[in-house]
């Protein structure tokens, strides 16, 4: 059952290391638009990447109303746990992923602690 505000959210935006980025380039959700505020829908992260810049690029891929997903890199969410931790909208849904030089760590995923918590496995 979609609504009018789901209907519009057709991208997935991304948050990462140059070579997820450039993965997900590869794979096609790239989108530049001249739009102001929706230029891009990716943002190459790098470990010079002030945490400052980092919030503000999560702020303003979780507040368009073009976006269905975020993909962020594990090791960038941990920058800015904060705000992963106390994001609770429905859309975008953020997923932490792991990039090449940071493996996955289930234990500092948001999704997967609020699944645990919600079948009672602290």
């Amino acid at each position: 059952m979609s609504t009018d505000s789901t209907k519009s959210r057709t991208l997935i935006a991304c948050l990462g290391d140059e070579d997820t980025i450039t993965g997900m380039l590869l794979a096609g959700i790239g989108q530049v638009t001249k739009e102001t505020g929706k230029e891009r829908n990716f943002q190459m992260c790098t470990e010079d990447t002030k945490t400052a810049d980092l919030l503000s690029k999560f702020e303003e891929f979780t507040t368009r109303d073009d976006i269905a997903i975020l993909l962020i890199n594990q090791h960038l969410a941990d920058k800015i746990r904060y705000e992963i931790d106390s994001y609770t909208a429905a859309f975008p849904a953020i997923l932490e992923i792991p990039s090449k030089d940071h493996p996955y760590d289930p234990e500092k995923d948001s999704v997967l602690r609020r699944v645990r918590r919600l079948f009672g496995d602290s």
